[in-house]
């Protein structure tokens, strides 16, 4: 557990009855004390409890019940992945990284992805979804956008085709723009010269060309 006083130690008046909880002895006018953490010091008793630096007159950090000075308490801290600057706020983990809220963003669009979906591209950069399918979705060969799963959905449907990606809803005839399908009896494509075509359109085609 870990607090920040911000603020000096409290001087208290020597009496037969303070003792430092360090040295376990008398607090005199010769040996003056402080409180701090609920209990009492002398003055020079109170340091770091891993550098040994006197405290008084100085704000210190309270963690598990032990005071640490403030450079000892930065340089306890973890380092954000992006800015390498150390976390004193609240710590997110993600990618095998520790970032502070606002450094954990989309590499593309820069938003923030605390509490957001996100996944990573084969350079193990963070993406916001929709710019990673941007990026990398295959895109289909007829309207050109990505093929991406549907609200709701996870996985997308594609077709493919001639070496080619298709939206199911682009996948038509490209002379009576039939549905194409070849689950589906006499709906499916017959292409000619790398052209979408149902066997109607395709005989039609056929005909034209050697009338």
């Amino acid at each position: 557990r870990i607090s920040h006083t911000g603020k000096q130690p409290n001087s208290v008046s020597p009496s037969s009855h303070d003792v430092c909880v360090n040295c376990h002895e008398e607090v005199t006018g010769a040996k003056p004390g402080c409180t701090a953490l609920n209990q009492i010091f002398h003055v020079a008793c109170f340091v770091c409890s891993k550098c040994g630096e006197q405290l008084a007159g100085a704000s210190f950090y309270n963690v598990d019940g032990k005071p640490i000075c403030e450079k000892d308490y930065i340089d306890s801290l973890e380092k954000c992945t992006k800015c390498n600057k150390p976390i004193s706020d609240r710590l997110l983990r993600a990618v095998g990284g520790a970032y502070h809220v606002a450094c954990f963003t989309c590499v593309v669009c820069n938003i923030a992805l605390d509490g957001i979906p996100f996944t990573v591209d084969p350079e193990n950069r963070v993406h916001c979804v929709p710019c990673y399918h941007d990026a990398f979705a295959p895109r289909c060969a007829v309207c050109a956008k990505p093929i991406v799963p549907q609200d709701g959905e996870k996985e997308s449907v594609r077709v493919v085709a001639m070496e080619k990606s298709f939206h199911v809803g682009c996948y038509c005839c490209e002379d009576c723009g039939l549905q194409l399908s070849s689950k589906i009896e006499g709906q499916g494509c017959y292409p000619l010269d790398s052209h979408l075509y149902c066997k109607t359109c395709n005989g039609n085609r056929l005909r034209l060309a050697t009338a």
